[in-house]
């Protein structure tokens, strides 16, 4: 958990040197492929070819609706080295889903939230099965939580919980459980 903290330091500070826009700015909010929580989050590597999570489990249940992020069009919707993948272009962004069942065909148009799979067995995670959600904008991966519209990023010192108060909204949190502030 501390690692995590620390990427997340690190993350945003190379986000605000370097002027970046969040990415929900840049393109219209998603809706979570998943109600599930995180069960493993975005983890990059430090080079291409390392070993790392280039995107984020949502935990499900096999035969649960996965659906599209936001808006866009498929540009792959098969088997891919016996995992069911769907993959929607928005523009510049890409997100993939995995393992599923595809209920979607290459080329068709999707809206934010509209089904386009069912959850299928093949990616365990702890606690069940998992979707493995994944983002990139290029060659490069990103945080595909950064596409929700989430409360804002709250720092706060080691082992303090979070509180829930009037208007504020739930948010995904790695490992938690509490509202987000």
């Amino acid at each position: 958990m501390v690692k995590l903290r620390g990427l997340l330091v690190v993350v945003l500070g190379w986000c605000l040197w370097l002027g970046a826009a969040p990415l929900a700015a840049a393109a219209t909010v998603a809706v979570p492929p998943l109600p599930g929580p995180v069960a493993r989050g975005f983890d990059p590597p430090d080079r291409p070819w390392l070993p790392g999570h280039r995107g984020v489990d949502l935990l499900g249940a096999v035969g649960g609706r996965v659906v599209a992020a936001m808006a866009g069009r498929v540009v792959f919707a098969g088997n891919l080295a016996g995992r069911g993948v769907v993959v929607v272009s928005h523009g510049t962004l890409r997100t993939t889903y995995l393992p599923l069942r595809p209920l979607v065909s290459v080329g068709e148009a999707v809206s934010a939230g509209q089904v386009i799979g069912r959850l299928a067995a093949g990616h365990r995670c702890p606690g069940g099965t998992c979707l493995h959600w994944g983002l990139k904008r290029g060659d490069a991966y990103l945080d595909p939580l950064s596409l929700l519209d989430l409360a804002p990023i709250r720092l706060l010192p080691a082992g303090t919980v979070p509180q829930a108060t009037s208007g504020t909204r739930m948010g995904l949190l790695v490992g938690a459980a509490q509202p987000v502030t």
